[in-house]
């Protein structure tokens, strides 16, 4: 990339290592970056500690950070293999080229936004600098921001092209970079949408032909700063899923997780009427350093823990967490009954948990379905392979369409009709006229509403997911995780599943054995396999996109009479919750966990 490195992916001498550094300080832009990567270089030699050195110059130059359709993500640090200056410099100059050979002569127009962590801003601004040296148009997001309103100014502003520095819900050592395509480089659904096949493989193709950082141009100045218009015009977008109904005093809970939605969760849940809300303080300001949480990511275990203890004390009804870039939303409630779950996770606090992503689809998704009903307009419910089957359900008992996508919003946001997407892992869009992409923030007004609506009629949203299981079945979420330090061992686990899979997961049949490389009712080819019990419990195992794991997506349905009571309703969710407890199980087992 930045410095014309081979890509090969074999094993280095330690003379040729060295030399890769050397090129790469001499063709790099950052007197930190140089001064870490020679520190890194001398401390080789060390009798002692020599070995360790090595061990990270050779991660660092034995490969290059690769770009594509999730952008760019991986640790800060000098070398091709992590995200630096001069990686973002070549990664502008590529979308530019890009940018200039699809816009045919005319000016593209590109808008650049970032988050709060670590170099955010400087990558931002090399962006900008490279992408105006290249003749575009470039409108530089104001201050640090959420993701969502970076996807929405792209539409808003007939962006040809937008990048969001981010590394979202990453570690803090962890830096990134998405790229979205609309104005006239995308049309159509997908316009304003994180970038897919084949554009990804173009733009690396160009990244590829940048020479040395330091020789790309960069201006040093002409983009236009936007000012805070900018975000008021993506807060009258979301005013327009306001339900209008009186409040109830709705006491909620916030976190935005140390990232930048601190200031935007509160002020979209204030102009659409709740006024009761109570963020966490110690996590409200950005901090790159993330300290109160081993990992800002809301799925993991423990990340909102402080929310659930300050819920407690507080005597809140709702919990919502944001991840760091507020692109995700986490719901938690009080469930007086979430002791008597078998195999249920650890809460935080006694009796709150927090709502599987799945739990939020089919709540959302069933709102949207209503909406969609009572104003006569049809459209479409859409989903990733991963995500519960509960949204087709949904989508059949309304009369709607509903479409399955491969996984990741780049893939939702582009189905036709749509009214609402969703993924498991906490991503929701249910404003795709404005956001092409999931977003923490409309997600979070549309969950409070929806509550307080509710909590009008003396009931909650557990009280909701009843009436769909009694309505579209039960469906029980959850998830096995492996982390792997040898990333080898991804595609080594991948090919032994294909070759050799389990015959039988908690007693039941594997009936089904489909392996998504081959494609899948009309999906394009992607990494993973699908197993089907007899018993209808599906388990479909992936590599992550964004992280060193094989994921385990789980799925236990269970039929439901529709006049089922809560008493009944209760009984069959235990039950299920034991039958995904021993697949799971059986997956940690089968995985070697």
């Amino acid at each position: 990339m930045a410095a014309n490195l081979p890509t090969d992916t074999g094993a280095p001498s330690v003379p040729d290592l060295v030399a890769r550094a050397e090129a790469w300080m001499a063709a790099d832009v950052d007197d930190y970056d140089v001064a870490d990567l020679r520190d890194l270089v001398a401390r080789t030699a060390d009798e002692n500690m020599g070995h360790l050195a090595l061990a990270e110059l050779a991660d660092r130059f034995s490969g290059t950070l690769q770009f594509g359709t999730a952008g760019l993500r991986g640790a800060m640090a000098a070398g091709p293999n992590r995200m630096n200056r001069a990686v973002v410099i070549a990664a502008a100059a590529g979308l530019a080229a890009f940018l200039q050979a699809e816009a045919a002569g005319v000016r593209p127009r590109v808008v650049v936004g970032y988050d709060a962590r670590y170099r955010s801003a400087d990558f931002a601004r090399d962006t900008a600098a490279v992408l105006v040296a290249a003749g575009a148009e470039v409108l530089l997001m104001p201050a640090p921001g959420p993701t969502p309103v970076l996807a929405f100014a792209v539409r808003h502003l007939s962006a040809d092209a937008g990048v969001m520095v981010t590394a979202s819900h990453n570690p803090a050592a962890d830096n990134g970079y998405k790229v979205y395509l609309g104005g006239r480089v995308v049309t159509g659904a997908g316009q304003g949408a994180q970038i897919v096949p084949p554009y990804d493989a173009r733009i690396a193709g160009e990244i590829a032909r940048v020479g040395a950082a330091k020789d790309v141009p960069r201006a040093e100045s002409g983009w236009t700063l936007l000012g805070p218009e900018i975000t008021d015009e993506y807060h009258r977008a979301v005013a327009t899923l306001h339900d209008g109904a009186p409040r109830t005093g709705l006491r909620i809970v916030t976190t935005s997780l140390h990232g930048v939605g601190g200031t935007a969760i509160a002020r979209v849940l204030a102009e659409a009427g709740f006024t009761d809300v109570v963020p966490v303080e110690e996590q409200v300001e950005p901090d790159a350093d993330f300290p109160t949480v081993a990992f800002p990511n809301p799925e993991e275990p423990g990340a909102i823990d402080m929310a659930l203890a300050l819920a407690q004390d507080a005597h809140a009804n709702l919990v919502i967490a944001n991840d760091p870039d507020a692109d995700r939303c986490a719901v938690a409630v009080f469930d007086p009954q979430y002791g008597t779950y078998q195999g249920a996770e650890t809460a935080g606090s006694q009796g709150w948990r927090m709502l599987h992503g799945d739990e939020v689809g089919m709540l959302l998704g069933w709102e949207a379905a209503q909406r969609a009903v009572q104003a006569a307009t049809g459209g479409t419910l859409a989903c990733s392979i991963v995500s519960s089957r509960a949204l087709a359900a949904i989508a059949g008992a309304h009369g709607l369409e509903h479409a399955t996508t491969l996984t990741g919003f780049k893939w939702i946001s582009r189905a036709p009709g749509l009214i609402f997407g969703y993924e498991e892992a906490l991503g929701y869009c249910v404003d795709p006229a404005h956001v092409r992409d999931k977003d923490g923030l409309s997600a979070a007004v549309a969950v409070a509403q929806l509550a307080d609506r509710l909590a009008a009629e003396g009931r909650t949203l557990l009280d909701r997911l009843d009436d769909i299981a009694r309505a579209c079945g039960l469906h029980v979420t959850g998830q096995v995780s492996a982390r792997f330090e040898d990333l080898a061992r991804i595609e080594t686990t991948m090919t032994w599943l294909r070759n050799a899979p389990p015959s039988a997961l908690a007693d039941s049949p594997v009936n089904s054995v489909r392996d998504l490389a081959e494609g899948l009712n009309g999906l394009p080819p992607t990494d993973g396999v699908v197993l089907l019990t007899a018993e209808d419990t599906r388990v479909i195992v992936r590599p992550s996109g964004t992280e060193p794991k094989i994921k385990c997506y789980i799925e236990v349905v269970a039929p439901v009479d529709p006049a089922a009571s809560a008493e009944e309703l209760s009984a069959a969710r235990v039950a299920a919750r034991k039958r995904l407890a021993l697949v799971q199980a059986d997956l940690r087992s089968i995985l070697g966990l």
